[in-house]
C-alpha cells in the first residue's frame, strides 16, 4: 500500500475565531475521535453555556483504574498488536465478544430510531474520491491500492478505466451512492443509513497507541438524508439516542459543544447556515443538558455538535458527533422531489451555481453525519478503563466459570451439562436423539446438529476441570474478574443442581432483584456472606437469571 498525494485536512479548513463567553469551562484539548467525515479539530479554551444547563448525571465520580487499557487488556485477554500490521489491533475472543456486543446493542436500538443498516465496499476507485473531494484534500491520510487493471498509468483514461483504488477513510461517499440510486420523494425523507464497515486512515506511526489511535477502525457510522425542515427533529432524536446509550453504559459526565459557521471558507448561503444553527440551538436547549457555543469553528460544510466525554482519568475525549453537511449533496448532485410547500416558497437568496444542476421541481437534501460511539475501538478503550475489569454482565467477556470440585466422571459430566445450559446451547443429555443407540454396537449415537434460534442469548461460559485445589481455582477466577463462580461437587451431582456465587457483578441491588424474581422467593440469611450472594439452584433457573441480567443491561 502507498500513500496518496499531498497532505491537506479535509473538512477542517475554516479560520478559527476567538470565543466570547459569559461562563468559562476549563476545557482540555481532548484526544479526538473524529466523525466519519472530518479530521481532528482542536477545542478552544472558553465556551458559552446554553440555556437549561444540567450536567449529565450518569456518574460524577468515575472509577480510577490502576493502569491504562493496554495493561488491562493483557489481564483480560482482549487484544494484541503486531508489527506486521501497525495500528490494526488483533482482537482476541474476549475482545471480539465485547466488540460484537457493542455492535449488537446499537443494532437493537436502530429500529426505534429508524435506521437501516447497510454494507458498503472497503475500496473505491479514484474518481469517487475525486467527486467527494478526498483525492485532493485528504491524500496524506489515505492508503492507495493497486490491482489488475487499476495501476493508474493509462493517459486520458475514462472514468473507472485503469484507476487507482483508495481504502475508504469514511463511509459518506458510499452512502451518497446508495441515496442516489433511485429518485426520492419528499415523502421518503428522512432516510437513515447506518454502517459498521472498517475504515482506514494513515495515521503517523509515532501516534499509534493501543485502541485509542489506530489505522484500521470501525465506527457506528450513520448518515441521515433529510429535508431542511426536518433537521430539528432529527437532531433532537439523535441527542436522545446519545443520552440513552451513555446512560446505559454509566458514562459521564459529558457536555455538548456547538460549532457554528466559520468567518471565511464555508459553502452554502448565510441563510441556510442561520436556519441550521437555529435548529441546532433549539435542539440543544430542548435537551435539558449543559452545552457550549464554539463560535466560528464549524466545518466549512456545515455546523456541528460534538459530545465531549470525561474518562476515568479526567481526560476529555470527543466521542459522539452530529454534523450537518451542505457540501456532499452538491458534490454528488443529490436530489429529491420537493413538496408543494417547498415549491411555493421563494428562496431568500439567489440560487448558487451548484444548484443549477437541480431538475425542475427538485431540492437538495441535507446530510446529518452521526456517530454515537465514534470509533468502536476507542470507545472500547474508554470502557476497559472505566470498568477496570468489573464489566456489567451483558457486556462481560467472562460472565461465569464452572469449577469442578474433583475429577470424578459424574462430576465432570455434570460440569459439561451446566456449562451447556448456562451458555445457551442445548444440552446433549436432555436431547431425545442422544438416547438413540447404534444397532451394531449399542453405543449412543451423537445427535445431529440443529440450527440455534436467532434470538438465543449465547454466553461465553468457561469451565475449569483441572486437578487443582478448589481454593486456587476460586482465587484465580476472582482475579480474572468473572461475574459469577459456579462450584460443582458430589452434592450438586446428586441433586442435579449447582451452587452459584455472585462475586463481581456491578449494580448489586438491581442484580438481587432479578435473582429474587427468578427464584420466586427472597434470599435467606445463609445465602448472604461477607457481602456476597451464594444460592443453590438448578441450571435452568440460573440460565433464566442470566437472561434477566442481559435483558436489564446489568
Amino acid at each position: 500500500m502507498q500513500r496518496l498525494r499531498r497532505p491537506f485536512l479535509l473538512l477542517n479548513t475554516p479560520r478559527r475565531a476567538q470565543l466570547h463567553s459569559h461562563h468559562v469551562w476549563p476545557v482540555r484539548r481532548p484526544l479526538v475521535t473524529c466523525c466519519s467525515c472530518s479530521a481532528p479539530q482542536r477545542l478552544h479554551t472558553s465556551v458559552n453555556v446554553g440555556a437549561n444547563p444540567q450536567l449529565n448525571p450518569t456518574t460524577s465520580e468515575p472509577p480510577t483504574p490502576p493502569t491504562d487499557h493496554r495493561a488491562l487488556a493483557q489481564t483480560h485477554h482482549l487484544f494484541i498488536t503486531s508489527p506486521y500490521s501497525p495500528g490494526s489491533p488483533l482482537l482476541l475472543p474476549n475482545g471480539a465478544y465485547v466488540f460484537q456486543k457493542l455492535q449488537a446493542f446499537l443494532r437493537a436500538q436502530y429500529p426505534q430510531f429508524g435506521f437501516q443498516e447497510v454494507i458498503t465496499p472497503t475500496i473505491y476507485k479514484k474518481s469517487l474520491w475525486e467527486t467527494s473531494g478526498h483525492w485532493d484534500n485528504y491524500a496524506e491520510d489515505m492508503f492507495s491500492v493497486q490491482g489488475r487493471g487499476a495501476m493508474g498509468q493509462t493517459q486520458n483514461a475514462e472514468t473507472g478505466q485503469d484507476e487507482e483504488f483508495g481504502l475508504k477513510p469514511m463511509n459518506c461517499p458510499g452512502h451518497c451512492l446508495l441515496f442516489r440510486d433511485e429518485i426520492k420523494s419528499y415523502r421518503d425523507l428522512p432516510i437513515r443509513y447506518a454502517d459498521f464497515s472498517a475504515l482506514h486512515r494513515n495515521e503517523i506511526s509515532g501516534a499509534l497507541t493501543g485502541l485509542t489511535r489506530v489505522r484500521r477502525f470501525h465506527q457506528d457510522d450513520a448518515h441521515i438524508f433529510c429535508r431542511p425542515d426536518q433537521i430539528l427533529q432529527e437532531i433532537e432524536q439523535t441527542l436522545k439516542f446519545v443520552g440513552m446509550v451513555y446512560d446505559t453504559f454509566g458514562l459521564g459526565p459529558y457536555k455538548l459543544l456547538l460549532s457554528t459557521r466559520p468567518v471565511d471558507h464555508f459553502i452554502g448561503t448565510i441563510s441556510e447556515w442561520d436556519k441550521a444553527e437555529a435548529q441546532l440551538t433549539t435542539a440543544l436547549n430542548n435537551s435539558g443538558r449543559e452545552w457550549a457555543l464554539n463560535e466560528g469553528d464549524g466545518a466549512f460544510y456545515g455546523p456541528k455538535i460534538d459530545i465531549i466525554l470525561k474518562d476515568s482519568h479526567g481526560k476529555e475525549h470527543q466521542t459522539a458527533t452530529i454534523q450537518l453537511d451542505f457540501q456532499l449533496p452538491q458534490r454528488f448532485n443529490l436530489q429529491y422531489q420537493a413538496s408543494p410547500d417547498e415549491l411555493s416558497s421563494l428562496p431568500s437568496e439567489a440560487p448558487s451555481s451548484e444548484d443549477a444542476a437541480l431538475e425542475p421541481g427538485n431540492r437538495r437534501p441535507v446530510i446529518v453525519h452521526r456517530a454515537i460511539y465514534g470509533s468502536l475501538e476507542r470507545f472500547m478503550a474508554l470502557l476497559i478503563e472505566h470498568y477496570a475489569g468489573n464489566y456489567p454482565f451483558w457486556l462481560s467477556p467472562r460472565p461465569a466459570i464452572v469449577l469442578a470440585l474433583n475429577q470424578d466422571p459424574e462430576t465432570l459430566s455434570h460440569v459439561a451439562y451446566i456449562q451447556s445450559v448456562l451458555s445457551g446451547m442445548e444440552s446433549v443429555e436432555t436431547s431425545e436423539e442422544a438416547r438413540v443407540q447404534a444397532p451394531s454396537t449399542g453405543e449412543p449415537v451423537p445427535p445431529k446438529p440443529r440450527p440455534q434460534k436467532l434470538n438465543t442469548i449465547h454466553l461465553p461460559i468457561d469451565a475449569d476441570t483441572t486437578a487443582r485445589p478448589i481454593g486456587k481455582k476460586i482465587a484465580e477466577a476472582q482475579m480474572k474478574k468473572y461475574n459469577h463462580i459456579v462450584v460443582v461437587g458430589p452434592k450438586e451431582v446428586k441433586s442435579r443442581s449447582m451452587t452459584l456465587e455472585v462475586v463481581n457483578q456491578p449494580h448489586g441491588g438491581a442484580t438481587e432483584e432479578v435473582l429474587v424474581k427468578i427464584l420466586g422467593r427472597g434470599l435467606e440469611s445463609g445465602e448472604r456472606k461477607r457481602g456476597k450472594i451464594t444460592v443453590n439452584s438448578t441450571p435452568a433457573v440460573a440460565r433464566g437469571y442470566f437472561e434477566g441480567l442481559v435483558d436489564e443491561f446489568l
